[in-house]
C-alpha cells in the first residue's frame, strides 16, 4: 500500500470557483501560484472546500420559501386579501377566518421544505465530513474535507501496488466509469520520505480555472535546488474534485394540478375552500411519494422531490442518455477486421491458432512435403498479420493489471508469479479492458505494467519485456491515443496508435477498405477503433523526444505546441486492423420503451457516441421500430446547407430523425422554429455527439416550443444539467456514480423501473390529484350555492351562512380525512389497478394506452360543474321545506347535511374499497361529532340530537345525492369506461 500525496485544494471545483471569484469582486479567474504545504502563503482568496446542494441556508430559508410561494399570482392574491382585513372599512368577518387557513397552508409548506432541506444538508454533511490525512511538520493529522485549504498536502491511501501511480474515476464529472491513470511529479519521488515535502521550497503554477476537465496546464518548480528544477504538469498529474460540470442550480418545480387549482381559484367560486385544496394536494403528494418508495416491484426507488409526483403521469417527451442508461456500459469484443479477412466470435479460435503458431514456431507443413507450399506461405503471412494486430492491441492502451490477494496467495507473490486468478484490469475506458481481455483469450496476456515498462506473456509462457518511452493519452479533441515502446529483446522502437476512423483515416497510408468496413461495423452497433503502427529509428526518436520535452515545458500555448510535435510522427502509418466492441443493453429496455411508446410518449435519445453506434443502439432497443424509416441528417456547417437539408427532411413522413450535435447547433442557430416543428413530429429522435449543455438546451426548447411536460433520465454527471432542466428528472444509480441520482427528482436502480414509475405511479398520482380537486371544487360549489340560496331568502343581504371557525372547519378539519387523495383513492376508472394487498399494478395486459393516461374527469365542461352544485341547492331548499318552523337552526341543518352528503358521495364514487378508505370515512365523521363540543356557539347540540332532526337531515342528504347517482348510473350504462370494456 502506497500513500499518494496530493496538493489539497489546489485544483478546486472549477465552475464553483469561477462563480465565487466573480461574485466576490475578484473579476475574471486568474492563474494561481500555490506553495506546497504552506496555505498561509497563498496570494488569493479561495472558496471553501465544501459541497452544498441545498436551495437555502439558515438565513434565506424562510424568505426563500415565502418568495417561492407568493411569486405565483393566486397565492399573492390571497395574501393581499388577508392583509386587507386589517383595514376596518374593508373587513369582512373575523381576521382568523383569513389568516388561520393561510397560515396552515404556509406551515405545511414550510415543514415540507424544511424536511427536504434537512435531508439535503445531511447528505452534504456526510460528504463534507469525510476524513483525510494532512501532512504537517508534526506528522499526519486528520482533517475533514470541508477544512482542506489550498496548499495543504493530503495523503490519499488506496489498496494498490507501490508503482508510483494511481487511478481515479471521473464518473461524477463526465459520467465515465473508467479508471484514469494519474502520475506523480517525478522530482518529488526522489525524496526519502513524504515528510521531506515540507522541507523543500517548491510551488505549483496553475492556469486560471475553467470548465474544461480534460486538460490542465501547470508547472512544478523547486527553488531550493541548484539550479532550480522545473517540471511540466498536465492532466495526468491532476486529481479533480468530484464535481459536476455546468450543472447549475435546480429551480423549484411545482405540479400541474397545483397550478391549475390556483387558476381555478381566481374565478372567485372557490375562495372559501382554497387552503383546503392546497393542503389536501400537499398531503396527497406525500402519500404518493410514500407509495412509490414502498413499491416492492421497483426496489430502491427514491423520491427526492415530493411536490411533483403527479407530473410523472403527464409526460409527453422522454429524453434519455444511452451509455449506462439504455446500455450496461460493459463492452464485449465482437470483431477483428484485417481488410481481407474478418474474425468474429465464432472464429476466434483461428486467431488463437495463429498466435500459437507464431510463438511456438511449429511448422504447418505436412511431413511428406520437402518444401513450403503456397498454402503454407499464405498461412505464415496471415499469422504474421494477425500477430502484429494482436500485439499492437496488447500494447497500445493504458490498462494496468492489478493483483489482489485471494486469501491463499500473498499479494506480492501473486504479482511476482502473475497469478491469473488474482489479476484485475484497471483502465481509462471499458473498451480498452475488453480489448486486453480479448488478447488474453487468444494467447497474448498483459501480466505487468508500471510507469516505464510493460510485460506480455506468450502462449509458451515466455515473458516479453517492453520499455514505455512515451504515452499520448486519449483526449476528446484528438480522438486517439498513442504509445512508443522499445522491445527489450530486439531493441526495436515502435509507435502504436489507435483511434476513431474520422481522424485515423488521414494518418494511415492510403487504402481502399477502411471507410467501407468502418461503416459496416458501426451499422452492426459496434464501437470501432482503427489500429496502426510505425517503426522508428533511434536517431528519429531522440530528435522527437528533445522537441517533445521542450514543448511540454511551455507555459503559453502548451497544448498546441505538444500537439504539433506529436503530429510530426503521425504520418504514413501502417494500418493494421479494425476492432469492434459492443455495449450490451440493459435488462428489459425493449419492453419498457414499447410501453412508453404505446402510451403516446415520444422518446429522444441524447448521447455522446458516434452516429452509427447511436443509430444501431436505437434499433436494437426498439426505440425505432422495424417498419419506420430513419432519416440521417447529414452534416451541415452553414445556413445554406441547413436550409437544403431541412427541406429534404420536410418531405419525409413518420420518419425517425438521427442528427449530430454539430448539425443540431447549426440548425438551432438559423432555423430554430422550423427544426423544432419538424423534430416534434417525429416518432423518435436520436442526437449523437451531444454535449451536456446541448442536452439541457434540447429539454428547454421542447418545453418552450410544445408547452408539454418533459422527463429526462440519465446516470452520469454529464446528465445532471438535462435532469435539472426537465419537468421531471430521473436519475439511475449505476456504475457512473450517484451524482445524477442525487440531483434528480426521482432516482431508480434500473431503467426498466421507469415504465412502472411513469405508467402506474405517475398515472395514478395524477388521476387521484384530479379526483381530489374535483371533490374540493364540488364542495366549494355546493357551499357557494348554499350561500346564494341563503342570501336570496334575506333579499340578497350580505349575511354569511357560515362564520368564524365553522368555515375553517369545513375547509381544513371535517372533510380533510375524507378527501380521497391523501389516503388511497380508487374511483371508477381506477378499478383493477390495486391488488388485494393494496399494491399497484398495470391495466389489462400490462399495457397502458394514451387514453388511459388522460383524465377526462379532470376537464369537465361547465354544465357538468353547474349540475354538480345541485346538492347545495337541494340541501338549502330541503331545509326550508322540512324545517320551515325551525329555520333558526339553518346553520346546524345545512352544515350537517353538507358533511353527510360529501361523505356519501365519496363512498358512492369508490369502486374498490380499501381499509384506509373505511378508516378515513369514519375518522371524518368522528371529527364532525367531536367538533360539536367546540361549535356550540353555532350549533345547538340538543336540537341535532332529536329524532325529527335525524330523519329530516337523512332525507335531505339522500335526495341531494340522488341526481348525481342517477347520472353516474346512466353514464356507466351507456358510456362505460375503457377498463370495463377490456375486462368484459
Amino acid at each position: 500500500m502506497s500513500p499518494k500525496v496530493t496538493v489539497g485544494g489546489s485544483l478546486p471545483d472549477i465552475e464553483r470557483c469561477c462563480d465565487w471569484l466573480r461574485c466576490c469582486g475578484g473579476g475574471e479567474p486568474r492563474p494561481r501560484t500555490v506553495w506546497l504545504g504552506h496555505p498561509e502563503k497563498r496570494d488569493q482568496r479561495y472558496p471553501r472546500n465544501v459541497i452544498n446542494n441545498q436551495k437555502y441556508n439558515f438565513f434565506t430559508f424562510l424568505p426563500g420559501v415565502l418568495f417561492n410561494q407568493f411569486k405565483y399570482f393566486f397565492n399573492l392574491y390571497f395574501l393581499l386579501l388577508a392583509c386587507s382585513q386589517f383595514v376596518p372599512d374593508m373587513r369582512l368577518g373575523a381576521l382568523y377566518t383569513y389568516w388561520v387557513p393561510l397560515g396552515f397552508v404556509l406551515a405545511v409548506t414550510i415543514i415540507r421544505e424544511a424536511v427536504e432541506e434537512i435531508r439535503c444538508y445531511l447528505r452534504d454533511k456526510e460528504v463534507n465530513s469525510q476524513v483525510y490525512s494532512r501532512l504537517t511538520a508534526r506528522g499526519t493529522m486528520k482533517v475533514k474535507s470541508a477544512n482542506i485549504q489550498v496548499g495543504d498536502l493530503i495523503i490519499v491511501e488506496k489498496n494498490q501496488r507501490d508503482q508510483r501511480s494511481c487511478f481515479l474515476r471521473t464518473d461524477q464529472l463526465d459520467g465515465e466509469t473508467d479508471w484514469k491513470l494519474r502520475l506523480p511529479v517525478a522530482c518529488t519521488q526522489r525524496l526519502p520520505t513524504a515528510a521531506d515535502l515540507l522541507q523543500i521550497r517548491s510551488y505549483i503554477y496553475a492556469e486560471e480555472p475553467n470548465i474544461d476537465i480534460h486538460n490542465f496546464v501547470g508547472t512544478f518548480t523547486r527553488e531550493d535546488s541548484d539550479p532550480p528544477v522545473s517540471e511540466s504538469l498536465s492532466i495526468e498529474n491532476a486529481l479533480w474534485a468530484g464535481t459536476v460540470v455546468a450543472s447549475g442550480e435546480a429551480s423549484p418545480k411545482v405540479g400541474q394540478p397545483g397550478r391549475a387549482a390556483g387558476e381555478l381559484h381566481l374565478s372567485g367560486l372557490l375562495s372559501a375552500s382554497r387552503c383546503s385544496l392546497r393542503v389536501n394536494l400537499d398531503m396527497g403528494k406525500i402519500v404518493y411519494s410514500w407509495v412509490i418508495r414502498r413499491d416492492s416491484k421497483i426496489p430502491g426507488t427514491v423520491v427526492r422531490s415530493s411536490t411533483i409526483p403527479e407530473q410523472l403521469g403527464r409526460i409527453s417527451y422522454l429524453l434519455t442518455d444511452k451509455t449506462g442508461t439504455l446500455t450496461q456500459n460493459e463492452m464485449v469484443f465482437k470483431r477483428l477486421h484485417l481488410g481481407t479477412v474478418a474474425y468474429g466470435l465464432d472464429s476466434m479460435d483461428e486467431v488463437q491458432s495463429h498466435i500459437f503458431s507464431i510463438y511456438t514456431q511449429q511448422s504447418q507443413d505436412p511431413p511428406a512435403q520437402k518444401g513450403p507450399t503456397l498454402t503454407t506461405k499464405v498461412r505464415r503471412t496471415m499469422s504474421s498479420r494477425v500477430h502484429e494486430a494482436v500485439k499492437a492491441i496488447a500494447l497500445c492502451h493504458n490498462v494496468t493489471p492489478v493483483y489482489e490477494s485471494n486469501g491463499v496467495t500473498d499479494q506480492a507473490e501473486a504479482e511476482k508469479q502473475y497469478e491469473d486468478s488474482c489479476r484485475v484490469y484497471q483502465a481509462s475506458s471499458p473498451d480498452e479492458v475488453a480489448l486486453v481481455q480479448w488478447t488474453e483469450s487468444v494467447g497474448l496476456t498483459l501480466v505487468g505494467r508500471d510507469q516505464s515498462s510493460m510485460q506480455l506473456r506468450t502462449p509458451g509462457d515466455q515473458i516479453l519485456n517492453f520499455t514505455i518511452l512515451q504515452i499520448f493519452p486519449f483526449t476528446y479533441e484528438s480522438k486517439r491515443m498513442g504509445i512508443i515502446v522499445r522491445d527489450e529483446s530486439t531493441g526495436e522502437i515502435t509507435f502504436y496508435m489507435k483511434g476513431a476512423d474520422v481522424v485515423m483515416a488521414g494518418i494511415v497510408r492510403y487504402n481502399d477498405w477502411l471507410e467501407e468496413e468502418c461503416g459496416n461495423m458501426a451499422r452492426e452497433g459496434l464501437r470501432v477503433l482503427v489500429v496502426a503502427k510505425k517503426s522508428l529509428a533511434e536517431e528519429q526518436y531522440q530528435d522527437f523526444e528533445a522537441r517533445y520535452v521542450q514543448a511540454k515545458l511551455s507555459v503559453h500555448d502548451r497544448s498546441l505546441k505538444v500537439a504539433t510535435v506529436i503530429e510530426s510522427l503521425e504520418m504514413e502509418m501502417e494500418l493494421l486492423c479494425l476492432t469492434g466492441v459492443e455495449d450490451q443493453l440493459q435488462a428489459d429496455v425493449r419492453p419498457t420503451l414499447e410501453i412508453l411508446r404505446n402510451a403516446g410518449i415520444k422518446v429522444w435519445m441524447l448521447t455522446g457516441d458516434k452516429l452509427e453506434t447511436a443509430t444501431c443502439t436505437a434499433k436494437n432497443a426498439h426505440l425505432v421500430t422495424r417498419n419506420q424509416d430513419i432519416h440521417v441528417f447529414r452534416l451541415v456547417t452553414n445556413r445554406g446547407e441547413a436550409h437544403l437539408e431541412l427541406n429534404a427532411f420536410r418531405r419525409k413522413h413518420d420518419c425517425a430523425l438521427v442528427i449530430s450535435g454539430d448539425s443540431l447547433e447549426v440548425c438551432l442557430k438559423y432555423y430554430e422554429y422550423e427544426f423544432m416543428e419538424l423534430a416534434c413530429q417525429c416518432p423518435a429522435v436520436v442526437c449523437c455527439r451531444c454535449a451536456p449543455t446541448q442536452k439541457a438546451q434540447i429539454v428547454r426548447l421542447l418545453q418552450e416550443r410544445t408547452g408539454k411536460l418533459t422527463c429526462a433520465v440519465g446516470d452520469g454527471g454529464n446528465d445532471v444539467s438535462m435532469i435539472q432542466e426537465s419537468d421531471c428528472g430521473v436519475g439511475v444509480e449505476g456504475k457512473e456514480g450517484k451524482q445524477a441520482a442525487l440531483a434528480s427528482d426521482f432516482s431508480i436502480t434500473q431503467f426498466k423501473h421507469l415504465g412502472r414509475l411513469l405508467m402506474v405511479h405517475g398515472r395514478n398520482s395524477y388521476k387521484r390529484s384530479a379526483a381530489l380537486s374535483q371533490f374540493v371544487i364540488h364542495r366549494s360549489l355546493c357551499i357557494s350555492t348554499m350561500q346564494a340560496v341563503f342570501s336570496s331568502v334575506f333579499y340578497f343581504a350580505s349575511v354569511p351562512l357560515y362564520q368564524g371557525f365553522l368555515i375553517i372547519g369545513v375547509s381544513l378539519g371535517h372533510l380533510l380525512p375524507s378527501s380521497p387523495s391523501p389516503l388511497l383513492t380508487w374511483n371508477g376508472r381506477n378499478k383493477g389497478e390495486c391488488d388485494r394487498g393494496g399494491g399497484l399494478r398495470r391495466g389489462a395486459g400490462g399495457r397502458v394506452s394514451s387514453q388511459q393516461r388522460g383524465l377526462r374527469g379532470g376537464h369537465r365542461p361547465l354544465p357538468t360543474w353547474t349540475f354538480s352544485a345541485c346538492p347545495g341547492s337541494t340541501i338549502m331548499y330541503g331545509a326550508l321545506l322540512l324545517f320551515e318552523s325551525e329555520f333558526v337552526h339553518i346553520v346546524a341543518i345545512s352544515f350537517t347535511s353538507l358533511i353527510l352528503t360529501e361523505l356519501l358521495m365519496v363512498a358512492l364514487t369508490i369502486q374498490t374499497w380499501h381499509w384506509l378508505m373505511t378508516v378515513a370515512e369514519l375518522l371524518s365523521l368522528a371529527c364532525y361529532i367531536a367538533s360539536l363540543v367546540f361549535l356550540h356557539e353555532f350549533i345547538d347540540v340538543y336540537f341535532i340530537a332529536t329524532l325529527s332532526f335525524l330523519w329530516k337531515v337523512s332525507v335531505i342528504t339522500l335526495v341531494s345525492c340522488l341526481p348525481l347517482y342517477i347520472l353516474k348510473y346512466l353514464r356507466r350504462r351507456f358510456s362505460p369506461p375503457s377498463y370495463s370494456k377490456l375486462t368484459s
